[in-house]
């Protein structure tokens, strides 16, 4: 019997976030998570089950080659078997993940924005290595406990992300942090949620 997936949603957009930010994708959204950040943005507990088939049928209607995994948190769902058969219709895989439990070694892109400390990290031998850390901004935010924590090699890039609260007058006070943050750290880029800012999905 085929193995099912838990699927929030499938969508083409474009990346709003981080490195890839503007690239046209195609985004599988699966649902549940382990954490229930209060700033979440995302209904992830409504879902249909898919069979990798009818998930590759339903992202062959879009024309980019790019597929970012997200959630929700895609590792309780997603292995290496999954990321080959979109690797073998041609698809560049990129998955957002809190970076709590091992990513599959075969994607070409790893997102880790970490929320808890406790067991985050991609310390474990076979998960893989983040190219890029995005971490959620606040005022009280010490980006410098990340990097103690996870330790990310060289070649991570580093990204800071002022948290969307909702309240448009502690957003302003965060960025302004944030910003000022990252000129006193010029290690750290800033990674503005543009599909919000233009409004788009």
């Amino acid at each position: 019997m085929r193995p099912t997936y838990r699927i929030n949603d499938i969508f083409y957009s474009l990346q709003g976030e981080g490195h890839n930010t503007g690239r046209a994708a195609v985004f599988i959204r699966f649902a549940g998570c382990n954490l229930r950040c209060p700033f979440c943005d995302t209904d992830f507990d409504n879902y249909r089950e898919m069979n990798i088939e009818q998930i590759l049928k339903a992202i062959s209607d879009y024309p980019t080659s790019f597929a970012v995994l997200t959630g929700g948190e895609p590792t309780l769902q997603v292995g290496e078997s999954f990321v080959e058969k979109l690797h073998a219709k041609g698809y560049e895989v990129a998955m957002e993940s809190n970076g709590i439990h091992p990513a599959p070694r075969n994607l070409d892109w790893l997102t880790v924005s970490p929320k808890k400390i406790a067991g985050s990290g991609q310390d474990t031998p076979q998960g893989k290595i983040p190219d890029e850390l995005k971490v959620i901004f606040e005022e009280d935010t010490d980006p410098a406990v990340w990097l103690f924590t996870l330790n990310p090699p060289a070649t991570t890039k580093l990204y800071l992300q002022p948290c969307d609260t909702g309240n448009a007058e502690r957003n302003a006070s965060i960025l302004q942090a944030c910003v000022d943050y990252i000129k006193k750290h010029p290690q750290w880029r800033l990674s503005l949620q543009t599909h919000k800012l233009i409004g788009i999905k």
